[in-house]
């Protein structure tokens, strides 16, 4: 199965997750297939705190590929953010 989920990047106490298309079955931080966001839940100033390529997420999403809890969350707050 292709699910759509974070992908956790970034240094000790500095977390950055990259939204990721991936198999299931492969680790959280392994190969995936396309990226088509991040979060920067540390973002200050004037950096960017969430980024997400709507029309691939639809697209994944009308392939059949599954979406986190986590991401879903974020893909909503991003959708009443625009």
């Amino acid at each position: 199965m292709v699910v759509i989920r974070l992908a956790r990047g970034g240094a000790k106490k500095r977390p950055f997750f990259n939204i990721v298309v991936a198999d299931s079955r492969i680790r959280r931080d392994g190969r995936f297939i396309e990226r088509v966001g991040f979060y920067n839940p540390v973002a200050a100033g004037g950096e960017q705190p969430l980024r997400v390529a709507f029309d691939r997420v639809d697209y994944w999403a009308g392939q059949g590929a599954q979406l986190s809890p986590t991401v879903a969350r974020l893909v909503e707050q991003a959708k009443a953010a625009a």
